[in-house]
């Protein structure tokens, strides 16, 4: 599917800069070393999560598992776990607002799901 490598793509590439931002124009920025993990835990699900998608976007055009609505929901989810799971980390480490870490496990769960879908999908 040629939207999940585009999307994939585009995150894997903010992820780079996200990862950059953090480590150069934040560094001294962090009220403590603690916000600083909480960026870098961020930009590492990000980037695993845009990787996760281009691998989505290659199978979804392979022979071996075709398109499927269980791999697109899959993208579509890890889209949403980003933007849950590592947004409100992001927000967080930059505002200190602890509340925001509620969000976060959303974002865990749907990760999860999108990876149960994939495996579900290479079962079928």
């Amino acid at each position: 599917m040629e939207l999940l490598l585009a999307i994939g793509a585009i995150l894997a590439c903010l992820g780079v800069v996200l990862g950059a931002f953090g480590a150069h124009a934040l560094k001294d920025k962090f009220a403590t070393p603690y916000y600083a993990t909480v960026w870098e835990t961020a930009v590492q699900y990000h980037m695993y999560h845009a990787l996760g998608l281009l691998g989505l976007g290659i199978l979804s055009s392979d022979a071996l598992l075709g398109t499927s609505s269980m791999l697109s929901w899959a993208g579509y989810l890890m889209v949403a776990g980003i933007v849950f799971f590592s947004g409100s980390l992001y927000v967080l480490a930059v505002t200190g607002v602890k509340k925001l870490g509620a969000i976060t496990p959303i974002g865990g769960l749907l990760f999860i799901i999108a990876w149960v879908l994939v495996a579900i999908s290479a079962f079928s």
